[in-house]
């Protein structure tokens, strides 16, 4: 079966293997996260530092490792690169299977982080290489939607399989293999040269880089600073959800229906766009700042499982939309450069949020008021908003139709 490409056609088996990739992008820290409130029994001799460390190393790793996988991919082999951040990956979280100290688990925990960074700017720098125009807006929104889905299974079964034994959610670090099988039907169909010059000529019109210039740092920073405000607001609503609903199973339940909306806009991504139109981008904000304040204003489970709809929904459509827009931001050559800064900045904000909230509160202090990460995110959602209607044809609020 080939698959259209909008430059021509793959096999339907390389473009699974693409999806193999972006299933795995959520997975680091994913097995830590169920047994962090039994670190202390689990080891007892384990100090406070010792588990902050393993909780914020390897996100801490992933940055850099971003960055690194970025700029290599401009001249070395892609698949290559991808292989060894993969077996890496493997190795690492396959060790962590049989750890027996803390210490053990954040080296393994760390150097899982590097190999991961080296294949997360992968996932969408395949799609953005292999595909083009609408037939890669759509390919991006189906790569974020994997990597939600993904999230919210693994997250149900790592959280099951830390029940039986503290040792078993490291399992899902083995997915990995699967991608390692089929890195090998990535490479791209061999082109003659003067139909790759028209490709890339093709590519090139669909991007804001000027003439003699290999990247647009503006409209790249315009795109980053979308994604960190989008971005800051999900992961404050995740961070956040446990302290005004205490019941664990609920808390757990309204965070899988967060990721599960933040997975759905991606299947259909080319058909939002036209239906929201120009102001695409400050109506996903608006559906933000709405879910923000109905929480804050009626804070009680059913209300809340509707707050956190909307939010998904809306930053699920602003994620694959601040990829897409990344490519445009440089020459093809440079593409999986962009998309590396783009992705950094996701994990940046998964880093500060906690001592961004922290500063806030101190500064209009609120310490104590489990509400006040909402409100103030509600009215950074809805300044954001505002703006972006009112900049609607500029490139970072723009969507051609």
């Amino acid at each position: 079966m080939q698959i259209e490409t909008g430059q021509g056609k793959i096999t339907l088996r390389t473009l699974v293997s693409v999806w193999t990739i972006s299933a795995i992008i959520s997975l680091p820290g994913l097995a830590v996260s169920p047994i962090l409130g039994s670190l202390t029994k689990i080891f007892p001799d384990a100090t406070k530092l010792e588990i902050e460390m393993l909780s914020s190393i390897p996100s801490l790793l992933i940055i850099p490792f971003i960055l690194l996988s970025g700029y290599l991919s401009v001249g070395y082999n892609k698949v290559r690169m991808l292989i060894i951040g993969l077996i890496i990956f493997l190795i690492s979280g396959s060790l962590c299977i049989f750890a027996t100290s803390i210490g053990e688990l954040i080296i393994l925990s760390t150097i899982l982080g590097a190999g991961a960074g080296m294949i997360i700017p992968l996932s969408t720098g395949f799609i953005a290489e292999f595909f083009v125009g609408k037939y890669r807006t759509a390919q991006l929104g189906i790569s974020s939607a994997i990597a939600n889905l993904t999230l919210v299974i693994a997250t149900l079964v790592t959280g099951w399989l830390a029940g039986v034994n503290w040792h078993l959610p490291f399992v899902v670090y083995l997915l990995p293999v699967f991608a390692l099988i089929m890195a090998r039907f990535l490479e791209k169909p061999a082109i003659s040269p003067e139909k790759q010059a028209q490709i890339n000529d093709a590519k090139m019109a669909n991007t804001v880089v000027k003439p003699g210039r290999n990247y647009n740092f503006g409209a790249l920073a315009g795109t980053m600073l979308l994604y960190l405000v989008a971005g800051y607001v999900a992961v404050i609503v995740i961070l956040n959800l446990s302290f005004i609903v205490p019941d664990s199973t609920t808390s757990g339940i309204l965070t899988s229906l967060l990721f599960l909306a933040i997975m759905a806009p991606g299947l259909g991504m080319n058909r939002l766009r036209k239906f929201y139109g120009r102001f695409a981008v400050a109506y996903s904000l608006a559906m933000i700042a709405a879910g923000l304040l109905i929480i804050v204003l009626l804070p009680h489970t059913i209300p809340i499982g509707a707050a956190v709809l909307l939010v998904g929904f809306g930053y699920g459509f602003i994620q694959p939309l601040v990829y897409d827009k990344a490519t445009q931001t440089s020459t093809p050559k440079g593409t999986i450069v962009t998309l590396a800064w783009v992705m950094a900045i996701n994990y940046l904000t998964i880093v500060i949020a906690p001592f961004i909230v922290t500063l806030l509160n101190e500064i209009f202090a609120t310490k104590n008021d489990s509400m006040a990460p909402f409100l103030i995110c509600s009215i950074l959602a809805i300044i954001a908003a505002a703006w972006a209607a009112i900049r609607s044809r500029h490139f970072v609020f723009s969507i051609e139709q």
